[in-house]
């Protein structure tokens, strides 16, 4: 009786022993089993900004697969797949090994606010791998810096201060908010501007800037570029202004005066010592 419980045991255990060591098909076709997942499926941010997608291509195969990227966009839509920041448009990943891939689409200046659809595919002999991103636009981010006439030329004299007016506008369809204005000038020149920092300024308006240039004393007649700036953390613009730089008459009529007295004086020298 022993012996047949023992040699029963026995079997049992050769049994247990079998199952374990034996691969389960089923687990081995999830072993097997390839995948592209994103982080974050659904991105939302202004038509003039770059979606940013970090994805993951899984190769559940046990050889080395080449996958080919691609995408399906609206028109006048950009994408671009980057693989340790280099560009690329197909990958190879190792069986077994994951690759990450960050993907980056920009929208048309166009397009309207709403959801999107992007779907995504990465393809090998041995795999189809797809995934569908989601682009959410909620408008867009545009700056216009000009002046109200569209002049961008004025004359100063030197020594003197010029004001000059400035428009920044809103020609997008999202507000923006803490526009800062600043200046790049030639060396010892100044500007201030009033106000300086617009708060917030919704689309379609505009504010007025009252900027005013100061031209040191003694600066060279001639040609000069002002620089002014317009920026926030969404949008920037610069436009560069031509400074007509002109001595003042009362300096002009120094430089005569001064000019004739040395004629004078070397004429009256020669008169008293040219005859010795």
């Amino acid at each position: 009786m022993l012996k047949k419980s023992f040699s029963l045991q026995l079997r049992l255990s050769f049994v247990c022993f079998l199952v374990a060591i034996i691969p389960n098909p089923a687990n081995a076709q999830q072993a097997r089993a390839s995948s592209f997942k994103a982080q974050l499926m659904n991105i939302e941010a202004a038509s003039n900004e770059v979606f940013r997608y970090q994805t993951t291509l899984h190769n559940g195969l046990s050889v080395a697969q080449t996958y080919e990227l691609n995408a399906e966009l609206p028109d006048g839509w950009l994408i671009s797949f980057k693989v340790n920041g280099s560009q690329v448009r197909s990958v190879q990943v190792e069986g077994g090994q994951e690759q990450p891939i960050q993907i980056e689409i920009n929208a048309s200046q166009s397009a309207e606010p709403k959801k999107y659809t992007l779907p995504i595919s990465a393809q090998s002999s041995g795999d189809t791998l797809n995934l569908s991103l989601e682009a959410v636009v909620k408008g867009s981010y545009a700056l216009q810096f000009t002046t109200p006439s569209g002049r961008l030329s004025e004359e100063v004299v030197s020594g003197s201060s010029e004001t000059i007016q400035l428009t920044v506008k809103n020609i997008g369809t999202l507000p923006l908010n803490e526009l800062a204005i600043s200046s790049q000038l030639p060396a010892k020149w100044e500007a201030t501007f009033e106000p300086s920092t617009v708060e917030q300024l919704e689309a379609g308006k505009s504010a007025e800037i009252t900027a005013t240039l100061k031209v040191p004393e003694k600066t060279i007649a001639g040609d000069y570029v002002a620089n002014f700036t317009a920026k926030n953390a969404n949008d920037q613009q610069e436009i560069s202004f031509r400074v007509l730089v002109k001595t003042s008459v009362l300096s002009g009529w120094i430089g005569i005066v001064v000019i004739l007295a040395a004629v004078g004086l070397v004429y009256f020298l020669i008169r008293k010592y040219g005859r010795r």
